[in-house]
């Protein structure tokens, strides 16, 4: 008997495939699909901070009398049902989705995510996402005290909900390893690696800035299994991987490096419902094969703590690389 079962910032988990924000979780009768297809939990599509600042009157001076944007942001008073629909999306899940419901803040600034995180918790969430997405192009503002606001914010929130809650990182610190410790004693029950962020293009015709969705690709997953692998275990919050989880490789890949779960999203855009189904079938048999009895068994074992040669996650190995590089190149 295969043992899939895992615990990730303390909720029980059937697998640790979990369904990362998306519009796939945005109605009630999707996670119940997600939910028969195998998904351990799912995260609810992220609540923007521009959403809380409009119903909070913030950004009302943004609009002018007939409705109409008077800067280059987004109209988001209709998007994502607004903040109170959100809520009422949290309190149906849980009436008929029995699996975790995870739900989502999407913003750079404290400002009414506090306030916000307290009713999310009422709505009955199981626990709580902070999905930090700010690149930072103040010249005058330097990395500690970025730092400093993001460890703010969570210890904040974490002050005043007493449910999970994770925070979903950038790659781009300077310090990545000491960030996470520095999240640690703010209080992130978990962490997630790699937030996407989706790079706008330009339109060389018009002059103008244009949106640009690519869809993530396996390739992704190896600068997220190479900072899982070096956080294990030198981090008290459960560490999990988003960005770059296609197929059951994939995932053993994310427990071998040490992270608890397994997020997915571009993968079901691209496949389907269904392929969760495929995808944990596929998992089961790779681990009967290899004689496996649980997932507990793989968590972290090629992890930089576990693993016979640290160094094959630290310099030499990029030089190992370039020498293989080097061997296969075709003769002038």
């Amino acid at each position: 008997m295969i043992d899939l079962s895992t615990e990730f910032v303390g909720l029980k988990l059937r697998n640790p495939l979990v369904c990362s924000a998306s519009p796939l979780c945005a109605s009630v009768n999707n996670l119940l699909r997600l939910e028969d297809a195998g998904a351990a939990a799912v995260v609810l599509p992220s609540l923007f901070e521009e959403q809380l600042d409009v119903e909070s009157q913030d950004l009302h001076r943004l609009f002018d009398a007939d409705g109409a944007p008077l800067s280059t942001l987004p109209d988001m008073r209709n998007y994502n049902l607004g903040p109170q629909g959100y809520l009422d999306l949290i309190g149906q899940a849980k009436k008929r989705v029995t699996v975790p419901v995870i739900a989502s803040l999407n913003g750079s600034m404290p400002g009414g995510w506090v306030g916000f995180a307290r009713r999310i918790e009422e709505a009955g969430a199981d626990a709580l996402e902070l999905s930090v997405y700010w690149l930072t192009a103040d010249a005058f503002l330097g990395s500690q005290e970025i730092e400093h606001l993001y460890a703010d914010l969570v210890s904040q929130v974490k002050a005043h909900v007493r449910i999970p809650v994770m925070v979903k990182l950038a790659p781009y610190f300077s310090a990545p390893a000491a960030f996470t410790r520095t999240l640690d004693e703010a209080g992130a029950d978990g962490l997630e690696l790699f937030n996407r962020f989706y790079q706008p293009d330009f339109d060389l015709e018009r002059m103008e800035v244009v949106p640009s969705l690519h869809l993530s690709s396996p390739a992704e997953l190896l600068l997220r299994l190479h900072w899982v692998a070096m956080l294990f275990g030198r981090v008290k919050a459960d560490l999990a991987v988003t960005g770059g989880v296609h197929s059951h490789l994939d995932v053993l890949k994310v427990l071998a490096a040490g992270g608890r779960v397994a997020m997915m999203t571009s993968a079901l855009l691209l496949h389907g419902i269904d392929h969760l189904t495929e995808v944990l079938l596929a998992l089961k048999e790779w681990m009967r094969e290899h004689e496996y009895r649980s997932v507990e068994q793989l968590h972290g074992s090629v992890s930089l703590l576990r693993v016979s040669d640290p160094a094959a996650f630290e310099r030499s190995s990029y030089m190992k690389v370039l020498r293989l590089v080097t061997l296969r190149a075709p003769e002038a």
